[in-house]
Formats: structure tokens, C-alpha cells, sequence
């Protein structure tokens, strides 16, 4: 079992993240780590804390030599804005006076939080419920993405559409309808999308985009959009039936969920399967140089919560950002009257850097049955387990059932 604890505020010292469970003897490169951060902090649109943060980690412990040790690796990124912070994020009581917020923002955990936990100062919700958490999870998705790279699997993603703006070619059905569209243009797809201002893969596309960000800045207003994520190589088998929460479509759920502001999820066809005949999504199993594979790929990737060797493909919608620069009407919690929403520095969009989080909790999820389903103490073992259980993969089943 692998599993990560993160740690830190938006306007803290810094945010860390311990990873426990990975086996031994895989390299990791802490190059590949700040590339992933950049990566997370990019994209047109986003606000004034990204020119004030070039997020860099730290490995503290768990890596020796560029290899792992098999041990907890703890990861440190610094803020750096909390040089103007320390006293209002100060650890220890302050004599200085810190004004308290009480003004919460429509969508955001303002309220939410302090009625939890009892605050008397918005500010303490602000500071973990913020975004920036995620900037350690990208650091914990990288380390994921090392080891799976270990086995042949990549993970990517590229973004859909942001304020309704979608592209004049379909690409989420394209990939699902030519089965293996993904392995063949997975280093296109990723080349077009880092050469993206928003992530997407057409220029066209891209410019209609920017033209809407610019327009929703302007009017100090804020956009959202859709992602499609997706895992290729995966072998058959990873999750299970037995368990539902086993199950690979639960884990992978759970992970991206969890990610600020997304708030739906659908793998494969999705929500469209409810109103289509079961004969137009379920997936055909062929024949292809004598080994089992499929016509198409509607169910994405994964049937009764197992892997099924085609490309894992999830799409997920991300809400406009809560924080309004022409703000909606809230409740002061003092003064107890309406007034408009409390301004905090915020992006415009951060659909792009959202499909690089996502990117970051696929590979923990599948990681983290992959740990489960191929275990060993060292990367050595993992693989010795993983080629045994691959290898005539599909000459065992025709054995089995020959007999």
C-alpha cells in the first residue's frame, strides 16, 4: 500500500507531503518534480501569486544517490510569499494587531469552515482550503509517474474546453472510438498541449479561449472548463469487483474529487451511456493477432472496476473560481448586513493547471493499485512479479479455458 499526507497553508513557511510505501532502487529525478511544478503553475490566466512563487522542491528524506530507498520520502516546497506573511501567519501569539476577516465569498469554504471549526476568523479557512495544497500533491503525482514509467505507463491530459468553448474536432470521442489513438499520438498530444497557452490542441481553438479569459478579466469575472485525463500500457487487472472501494473507477474518483473546485467526473461515454441502447456503448471484443482486444473503448479503460488493458480516459469539470474581482453579495459576519464578497488575489482560469493536478491523482491512483496488485520491496521484485503475471497473458487465458 502507498499512501501520501500533505502539510502547510497558502501563507505558510512552506507545504510538505511524506509518501510512504513505494518500493526501493527506482530513480527519481528531482528535475522531473520542478518540471511537474512549473508545469501546475503555467496557463494563461492565472493571478499575481505565480509571478511571486517558482516553485522549487526540496527532497528531505527517503532518496539516495537519485534512488529510493524504500523509505518515507518527505518533500519540502517553500513559499516564498511568506516573507510578507510572518506575522500574520505567525505559529506563535503576536502583539501586533491582525485584522480578522469576517466577510465569506459565495463558493468558496469560507463559511463552510469557520462554522466546522469554530473560527473567529475566516482567514484560518482561507489558508488550508486554498488551492496552493495541491502544489505538494503535483510533487507526490511526479514520484508516481517515475515509478509507473517504470512499467511503460504514461499519464496525460489536455483540456476540453474552458468558458464553454469547445474545439470544432471532438477529441475525447476520437480517442474513444480508435482504440489505440492514444498510444500512437500520446507524445503529439503532449507536445501540443505544453506548447499551449490553455493546454488545448488547436490554435484555433487556443485563440477563442484567450479572447474569453480576456473578456472575463475585464469584467472581473472568472471561468471554468473540462479536462480529459488519461493512462496508457495499463495492464489488465488493476482494481477489483470483490470491494467496492477496491474498485479502479472508486480510487481514481476519490483522488480527483478531491482536487479544489472540480465537480463532476465520467468515464469513457459517461453521462451520454443514459441515453444511448446498450448496443451503442458497451465495448465488442475482436480478435487481433490472436489476442483479445476491442472495437472501441466507451467504457474507458476499466470494466467491473478492472483495468481491461485499453487506455484508463476520464473527463472532469472544474466550477469558475469563487473569488470575483466584481464581487457577488455575501453576508458581513459582524456588522451581520449584506455587502458585496472579499476580494482576494485569485486567477482569472486555472483549468490548464487543474489538468495537471488531475494528471498527478491518476497516477496516484493507478500507482496505488499497482503497489497493491504487483508488491515487492524493491523496484527488482516489482518487476520480476509484474513480468510474470503480463508475460502470455493472453495464451493462459485460451489454456484455461481449453482444458
Amino acid at each position: 500500500m502507498i499512501r501520501f499526507l500533505t502539510a502547510g497553508e497558502s501563507h505558510g513557511k512552506a507545504l510538505n507531503v511524506i509518501l510512504e510505501g513505494f518500493p526501493s532502487n527506482f530513480e527519481i529525478d528531482i528535475d522531473k518534480i520542478n518540471l511537474e511544478l512549473a508545469r501546475r503553475q503555467s496557463g494563461y490566466g492565472r493571478g499575481g501569486r505565480m509571478k511571486i512563487e517558482a516553485d522549487k522542491s526540496q527532497i528531505l528524506s527517503g532518496v539516495r544517490f537519485g534512488k529510493s530507498l524504500g523509505t518515507p520520502i518527505s518533500i519540502i516546497v517553500e513559499n516564498k510569499d511568506w516573507n510578507n506573511w510572518q506575522e500574520k501567519m505567525s505559529a506563535t501569539p503576536t502583539e501586533t494587531k491582525i485584522e480578522k476577516i469576517s466577510i465569506p465569498r459565495p463558493g468558496h469554504a469560507d463559511f463552510t469552515g469557520i462554522t466546522k471549526y469554530n473560527y473567529d476568523d475566516i482567514r484560518n479557512s482561507i489558508e488550508r482550503s486554498s488551492a496552493r495544497e495541491t502544489t505538494v500533491r503535483v510533487a507526490a503525482g511526479s514520484i508516481a509517474k517515475q515509478f509507473l514509467s517504470n512499467f511503460g505507463i504514461e499519464i496525460g491530459s489536455f483540456v476540453e474546453s474552458i468558458g464553454g468553448i469547445f474545439s470544432e474536432t471532438d477529441y475525447y470521442s476520437v480517442i474513444m472510438k480508435n482504440v489505440h489513438e492514444l498510444e500512437k499520438k500520446y507524445l503529439e498530444i503532449r507536445r501540443k498541449t505544453e506548447n499551449s497557452k490553455v493546454r488545448v490542441l488547436s490554435k484555433t481553438h487556443e485563440k477563442m479561449i484567450i479572447e474569453k479569459i480576456d473578456l472575463a478579466k475585464k469584467t472581473g469575472d472568472t471561468l471554468g472548463g473540462t479536462c480529459v485525463i488519461f493512462a496508457i500500457n495499463l495492464p489488465v487487472g488493476l482494481g477489483s469487483f470483490v470491494h467496492y472501494d477496491r474498485r479502479l473507477d472508486t480510487i481514481i474518483s476519490k483522488n480527483i474529487m478531491s482536487i479544489n473546485a472540480v465537480k463532476a467526473i465520467e468515464f469513457g461515454k459517461g453521462f451520454s451511456i443514459a441515453n444511448e441502447f446498450g448496443s451503442n456503448v458497451h465495448d465488442e471484443l475482436i480478435l487481433k493477432n490472436g489476442k483479445i482486444s476491442r472495437k472501441t473503448n466507451f467504457s474507458g479503460g476499466m470494466e467491473g472496476g478492472i483495468s481491461n488493458g485499453l487506455p484508463v480516459i476520464v473527463r472532469i469539470a472544474m466550477k469558475p473560481i469563487a473569488t470575483l474581482m466584481k464581487p457577488l453579495k455575501t453576508v458581513d459576519l459582524v456588522s451581520r448586513k449584506v455587502v458585496d464578497a472579499r476580494k482576494e488575489r485569485s486567477d482569472t482560469v486555472a483549468v490548464p493547471a487543474c489538468s495537471v493536478i488531475a494528471e498527478s491523482m491518476l497516477a496516484w491512483s493507478v500507482a496505488e493499485l499497482f503497489v497493491e496488485k504487483f508488491g515487492g520491496d524493491s523496484i527488482e521484485e516489482m518487476k520480476r512479479n509484474y513480468e510474470n503475471y503480463t508475460s502470455n497473458l493472453s495464451n493462459r487465458v485460451w489454456e484455461r479455458f481449453s482444458k
